[in-house]
């Protein structure tokens, strides 16, 4: 029988109950996806791996490779877990790829099984292989085709693909954390590498009014329902809050250079203010070191201090390129995005703001007042499995 095998990297690193825990989550993760997906199965879970079972493995799969704390996962067959049964599922899967003139390894493991070790059981499935396909020609450093051969205690495992997962730990192990979305390209991926992380996400943007383009509320929107359908079946919730009032304020003074510099100290205020009403244990942000002005070194150490709650930087030593790469690969990357414009960035903006003059301009402008009432303004949008509405 068929069944799809799911791989954990880093899970197994933990404690037992810790790894049992999480493999739960993990696995209820991925009931959610393939309920929403409407795709029948049921899970075994023998030590080391998770098997599912379902009328449709490639479908199954697919959905679950897609899951935070997946590793890899292949359609297996099901086997004894002998050199006989092993032998026999594996020529079964090489007469569909493997073809004369080719080369191939046997990848074989063996784990609470007697009788036989690991090399003798990849030497017994590789000459059942060359009795089958003569012209076929054994390398195992560099082969055409690979086909995996695992004798475990429940039963035996063979599969010849593998399907790469996102990694990283199961999505809601972690605290809640509240990511700054925008409508660029950093902070989806910002947001979505600590979602990777087990972090449990809710959005904040600071909406611009008529300060902002026309398309960025749009943008915010569509990153915010694209990073949704990264958790299947889970909630995901933006609050938007208004930061006309403050654009309003900072544009009357007269030194403009500092503005991006109180604007990004305002957004980590104001998010302090709600990640602390709702318990949330950090702030994440796409600041990328050096990209711009209010993201070199001297900037960032004067911007920080604005909020007690610690503010994660997931992206802090990526190059661009990288991140537009990860972007593209996650589904955040907008090739044309529209008017995104920011009216309230100054032409030459102060790459080292001196902390004192800051706070100065702040202690002016009241800035303390400015960001309890923005803090109120909240709206919220909730998408779920890449769909997006509003919810008050």
């Amino acid at each position: 029988m068929e069944a799809v095998t799911i791989r954990y990297s880093e899970i197994f690193l933990k404690s037992e109950p810790v790894k049992r825990r999480f493999i739960s989550i993990m696995t209820e993760n991925i009931r959610l996806a393939l309920e929403g997906e409407g795709i029948s199965h049921r899970f075994e879970t023998p030590r080391g791996r998770v098997l599912i079972f379902g009328d449709d493995p490639r479908r199954i799969a697919a959905v679950a490779a897609r899951t935070f704390g997946v590793a890899s996962a292949s359609v297996c067959t099901v086997t004894t877990p002998d050199i006989e049964g092993l032998s026999a599922a594996a020529v079964e899967r090489a007469e569909r790829r493997l073809r004369p003139g080719m080369s191939f390894a046997v990848r074989a493991r063996r784990s609470g099984v007697e009788g036989f070790n690991s090399q003798t059981l990849g030497a017994e499935v590789g000459s059942a292989v060359l009795d089958r396909i003569p012209e076929a020609r054994v390398d195992l450093t560099a082969p055409d085709y690979e086909v995996f051969v695992e004798a475990k205690e429940f039963g035996g495992l063979v599969y010849d693909e593998r399907i790469a997962g996102p990694g990283g730990l199961p999505y809601g192990t972690q605290g809640e954390v509240m990511t700054l979305l925008s409508g660029g390209i950093d902070s989806p991926v910002a947001s979505w590498l600590m979602m990777r992380r087990g972090c449990r996400m809710v959005h904040i943007n600071m909406q611009g009014g008529r300060f902002a383009g026309a398309d960025v509320e749009r943008n915010v929107l569509a990153n915010h329902a694209r990073l949704s359908a990264w958790i299947p079946g889970h909630s995901l919730d933006l609050l938007v809050v208004d930061m006309e009032p403050f654009f309003e304020v900072i544009t009357a003074l007269k030194e403009p250079r500092y503005r991006c510099i109180l604007c990004k100290r305002f957004m980590l205020r104001v998010a302090g203010i709600i990640a602390g009403e709702r318990g949330a244990y950090a702030l994440v942000n796409g600041d990328n070191m050096g990209q711009v002005a209010s993201q070199t070194l001297a900037n960032m150490a004067v911007i920080a201090p604005a909020t007690d709650v610690p503010v994660l930087r997931p992206l802090i030593g990526f190059d661009k390129e990288e991140i537009i790469e990860r972007a593209r690969a996650i589904g955040t990357f907008e090739a044309h995005p529209g008017d995104v414009g920011c009216a309230v960035a100054p032409r030459y903006p102060s790459t080292a703001a001196p902390a004192e003059t800051i706070a100065k301009i702040e202690e002016e402008i009241g800035v303390a007042g400015l960001a309890e009432r923005a803090a109120e303004t909240v709206r919220v949008y909730r998408a779920k499995n890449g769909e997006v509405g509003e919810v008050r």
